[in-house]
């Protein structure tokens, strides 16, 4: 029997390949893959149990056999392209570069083709809308994952240049690592800040440098791990509420950020209620988006955006025009 790292790249390929060899002879087909016929007809028993969820008789996939040969009567989709959400498809990026990295991956090239395919459409999808991949505020530096990586691993503190996006502030500050974490698509350190005196969460793509410290990481006997089973952002009552109205170019908010509410508009047009503890960086937010977002409620947040929005324009007004 092969193992399942042999067999799922198999099975993945199955559907495709029968799908443009329509009536092909199995035992052809086992020589293509280089399995006897009894394995092949074992992988296409398994395929005869995936499809769409709903997973009722035309939701599988659906093989017929004629004498030894095999032909696709039903795809469950595989036909089509792939699209993806936003999450999903930084989920993969993801995925794929930790399966990139890891030893003993028989086709490492295949996962590199992967990894570049949908990192081109995730560029492409940014015009029609959807932010999709790692770079939104910019990419981690592999000498960074190396350093935050060693420390993690040898329990050696780490110094780190940090950019805290709430704050819109660059710090530096000494780290005591406690684990490496993977939360929604994104790289992240968990240590104890000894500048803060707590457990703090730092994404990786936010630290401008790091470097390992010639001394042992000592996080303190009660310093608890987080609890991020739920996710990072846990919306508190008593935190304040924007209603937003967003152009379809802006709709990646309603898939980055939690959100209580969604309406869908005309015009490809989104109604999200959004809570937010830093208004500083909900104001940002909102001039980033440009005019692709308009505020509903609350009037003294939009009179807010509108200021900044003012002031920036009036200190711009000697700069040549483009």
């Amino acid at each position: 029997m092969n193992s399942a790292s042999e067999r799922l790249p198999r099975l993945l390929a199955l559907v495709p390949y029968l799908l443009s060899r329509p009536g092909i002879p199995i035992a052809e087909a086992a020589a293509d893959f280089g399995v006897t016929e009894q394995q092949l007809r074992r992988d296409l028993e398994l395929l005869w149990m995936c499809g769409l969820p709903g997973y009722g008789p035309g939701d599988l996939i659906d093989l017929s056999f004629e004498s030894d040969t095999i032909t696709v009567t039903y795809d469950a989709g595989m036909r089509r392209p792939l699209r993806l959400t936003t999450s999903e498809a930084t989920a993969l990026l993801v995925a794929l570069r930790a399966l990139a990295d890891t030893p003993g991956i028989p086709d490492t090239d295949a996962v590199q083709r992967a990894l570049a395919k949908v990192e081109e459409a995730a560029g492409q999808a940014r015009s029609a809308g959807v932010v999709v991949g790692l770079a939104q505020d910019g990419a981690e530096r592999p000498e960074v994952r190396s350093a935050v990586q060693r420390a993690a691993t040898r329990r050696r503190a780490l110094w780190m240049r940090y950019y805290t996006a709430s704050r819109d502030a660059i710090s530096e500050r000494t780290v005591d690592p406690m684990r490496l974490l993977i939360i929604d698509g994104r790289s992240y350190l968990e240590a104890w800040c000894r500048s803060a005196g707590g457990v703090r969460l730092f994404r990786l793509d936010r630290v401008d440098d790091a470097a390992v410290l010639d001394e042992p990481a000592r996080p303190p006997e009660d310093a608890e791990p987080m609890d991020v089973s739920a996710g990072l952002f846990r919306p508190m009552p008593d935190q304040p509420v924007v209603e937003l109205e967003l152009e379809p170019d802006a709709r990646w908010v309603a898939e980055y950020y939690p959100v209580d509410e969604l309406a869908e508009l005309s015009g490809g047009r989104t109604r999200v209620r959004m809570r937010y503890s830093d208004r500083s960086w909900m104001v940002r937010l909102l001039l980033g988006l440009g005019g692709q977002a308009q505020v509903l409620d609350p009037p003294d947040l939009a009179d807010d955006v509108r200021r900044r929005a003012e002031e920036a324009l009036a200190r711009a007004r000697h700069l040549p025009a483009t």
